[in-house]
């Protein structure tokens, strides 16, 4: 099933970039495919990658645009990814939304969109599939985690947008409300920790938000990112565990990034506050506020040559730095409630269409790893190692 997606996107890729010179007036059509290799010490991540390293990290997508009039847009973008246990290359739709423009002037622009919607949250959210505008092969996992991408990348339902150009710079606001993605296979073993549970997650009407500046040079940018996701739990019979419980996750990230001619600087800080409710004396009602920030530098030394370094830090209680508590309750390993990681990655546009990337990490704690890689807690290791490699095409 995951060669037959991928050889079909892949096809869908081809078609398309030849079909390019007779599109359309308003018809605009894109594609990107990446291959990753993935090697680590200690843990899995992205398929097996402990020792011999693992070729399972794949993106093959196509998206487009139709402009039916000028104030009407429809955009979509069909994906195949394949990323170890985590995503198995099923050909979805990542998303798809009309776009009304219903007021626009020299200076202001108003407009709706409906469908299944991107999240605004944070620099790099929108496009984090294209690997030439990601910063690095892996986003920063303390902000954008890859576990639970679906979940992170679109809704189902409405965004109303502004968009003010004045002299001091570029204003945009975003707001959402819409149904969460809960598919994510390791998303229900965030919330009941360990054993997915018989029944399955709702999603509920969950609401997001961001407020982003841009300087008329476009050397600043600043954001303000926020929203709530609700989940609820339709139990799986009378011999369920768990009641019918909710989660609630609200988040407020706060961005950063100059841009200069050779070289930028990026820092992303965010709150996370996660509550469960009326689940049931297995899983008592609780609440916990994360903790998570990065610093990011890349220098561009020659025309098609840039080298990047990151460090990344993310506790999922920042009452618990060390995890110390959540172990003693659970009895699980603390190092799963944080992560600490160093990284350098090189990047090489070797032609405008063809790019390869490389990174090294050096990782502290495990509090951004798949449980269905790792499956035996007490087996990660606290202090690994992550070498990645990447190959991208776009047209």
């Amino acid at each position: 099933m995951r060669l037959c997606c991928c050889i079909v996107l892949a096809a869908g890729l081809g078609l398309a970039r030849d079909a390019l010179c007779d599109l359309p007036d308003g018809v605009q059509i894109h594609g990107f495919a990446s291959q990753g290799y993935i090697l680590t010490t200690g843990n899995n991540f992205f398929g097996e990658t402990i020792d011999g390293g693992a070729f399972d990290f794949r993106e093959l997508g196509l998206n487009g645009s139709w402009r039916i009039t000028p104030t009407v847009q429809v955009s979509l973008q069909a994906l195949s990814r394949n990323a170890g246990e985590t995503d198995d290359g099923a050909l979805r739709l990542d998303y798809g939304f009309i776009d009304y423009g219903f007021f626009t002037s020299a200076d202001d622009r108003w407009g709706l969109r409906l469908g299944r919607i991107l999240n605004p949250f944070g620099f790099y959210n929108d496009t984090r599939d294209v690997a030439f505008i990601r910063p690095s092969i892996l986003l920063p996992q303390s902000i954008y985690f890859d576990v639970n991408r679906n979940l992170s990348l679109s809704s189902d339902g409405a965004q109303l947008y502004a968009e003010r150009q004045s002299e001091i710079g570029n204003l945009t606001l975003q707001l959402a409300l819409a149904l969460p993605r809960v598919e994510d296979p390791d998303f229900e073993r965030a919330i009941f920790f360990v054993q997915p549970a018989p029944g399955r997650l709702a999603p509920e009407p969950s609401w997001m938000g961001r407020l982003a500046y841009e300087s008329d040079s476009g050397g600043l940018r600043l954001m303000l990112s926020g929203g709530q996701v609700n989940v609820g739990y339709d139990p799986g019979g009378s011999d369920d565990p768990y009641l019918a419980g909710g989660f609630q996750f609200d988040v407020l990230i706060l961005s950063a990034q100059y841009n200069a001619r050779r070289w930028d600087l990026t820092a992303e800080y965010a709150l996370r506050s996660n509550r469960f409710r009326d689940y049931g004396p297995l899983l008592p009602d609780t609440s916990y506020v994360g903790e998570s920030y990065y610093l990011q530098a890349a220098y561009r030394f020659a025309p098609q040559w840039e080298t990047v370094v990151r460090y990344d830090r993310l506790y999922w209680d920042r009452e618990d730095r060390d995890g110390s508590a959540f172990a003693a309750l659970t009895g699980l390993p603390a190092h799963r409630r944080f992560a600490k990681d160093l990284m350098v990655g090189l990047r090489w546009d070797v032609t405008p269409s063809f790019m390869l990337r490389t990174e090294f990490h050096y990782i502290d704690g495990t509090g951004w790893l798949s449980e269905l890689e790792n499956p035996v807690p007490s087996a990660t290791e606290r202090y690994w190692t992550l070498f990645a490699v990447l190959g991208s095409y776009r047209f």
